[in-house]
């Protein structure tokens, strides 16, 4: 349970995170009796990790835990929520004290309903709030950024907008009660239903398995690709993005791509690595940092191919995860 020092941000996961994903992989009949060696403590801080885990990648599940593997890599992956907690804990501790961390873990766990409701697809949003009270409608869409809500009221029918428009203008605060059964609601229903019913589509998943071939094998299956779908290819192209590739993203995306990969990991990756993608690399880390790095590197033990490879694999994975919460570009070049 103790937290091991941190690797990246919240997709570098913590002790107690880890904890989460593999009790809750594991389903409730494993999870509780493992649940029923830990403390009180302990439980709380695994029921609040599992409840803000989110959409952990199969990926991941399989570097958390070696022996796991063969359990974990099913090609599916797990979604962590408030209400799976629930369900995890339900008959493993007592009524009242589940109530009482369940109070606590919810309080937090939807906080960040808002933001991720505001990156969401405005006709999702509108089919599922056309089913809901116009004054319903309205509240949310107020919560919402500017920019969703009005891509969502551009695909409503005039009346309809008109109409929520008009109870946004008289919009009144609702009870701290109401307004965390709305988020639970939203969280539950909506954004949670919405990633496990969309998934990966075939040119994202295809992207994934190529990203994890030897790059001889990714030439020659794209060059197959190329020959027999040219349309499928580009697309799938367009979603590829190598160790290597870290060369064409700008040095902004870089600098906050590094600043969240431990000097050690770096220190593996640029082993036997091309001198001008080390030192564009290495120009993108702080000089306390780049001194140590490249005093690893002059004097340090070897590593295996296959841990320069994976610790490689690892950081392009992150990347791929900081630009889909667009937090980096990884598609846009320096001038």
């Amino acid at each position: 349970m103790a937290e091991p020092a941190r690797q990246g941000r919240k997709k570098e996961l913590r002790g107690p995170d880890k904890v989460a994903a593999l009790l809750l992989a594991m389903g409730k009949p494993a999870a509780s009796r493992l649940l029923r060696h830990f403390d009180e403590a302990e439980v709380a801080a695994i029921a609040e990790s599992a409840a803000g885990l989110g959409v952990v990648p199969s990926t991941m599940l399989d570097d958390i835990v070696n022996e796991f593997a063969q359990r974990c890599q099913t090609g599916s992956n797990l979604e962590g929520s408030a209400s799976e907690v629930e369900k995890l804990l339900s008959g493993v501790i007592p009524a009242d004290k589940l109530l009482e961390i369940m109070s606590q873990v919810r309080g937090q766990s939807y906080q960040a309903v808002w933001p991720k409701l505001s990156t969401s697809a405005p006709n999702a949003i509108y089919q599922y709030l056309s089913k809901e009270h116009p004054q319903t409608t309205a509240f949310v869409l107020s919560k919402a950024s500017p920019t969703c809500s009005a891509g969502v009221t551009a695909v409503m029918p005039t009346e309809q907008r008109d109409e929520v428009m008009r109870r946004m203008v008289s919009i009144t605060n609702i009870t701290s009660t109401a307004l965390r059964l709305l988020e639970t609601t939203l969280n539950d229903e909506l954004l949670v239903a919405a990633r496990r019913d969309t998934g990966p589509d075939i040119h994202a998943r295809m992207a994934d398995i190529i990203n994890k071939m030897e790059r001889e094998q990714m030439d020659s299956v794209l060059s197959s690709l190329l020959a027999h779908r040219p349309k499928e290819a580009k697309i799938v192209k367009g979603l590829l993005f190598t160790f290597d590739d870290i060369a064409r993203i700008t040095q902004e995306a870089r600098l906050k791509l590094f600043d969240q990969v431990a000097p050690e990991r770096l220190i593996i990756a640029l082993k036997n690595c091309d001198a001008p993608l080390k030192e564009l690399i290495l120009s993108s880390v702080a000089a306390r940092s780049r001194r140590m790095i490249e005093s690893e590197l002059q004097g340090g033990a070897p590593s295996s191919q296959k841990d320069i490879l994976k610790t490689r694999r690892a950081i392009a994975d992150l990347a791929l995860e900081m630009a889909e919460r667009g937090e980096l570009e990884i598609h846009a070049r320096d001038e």
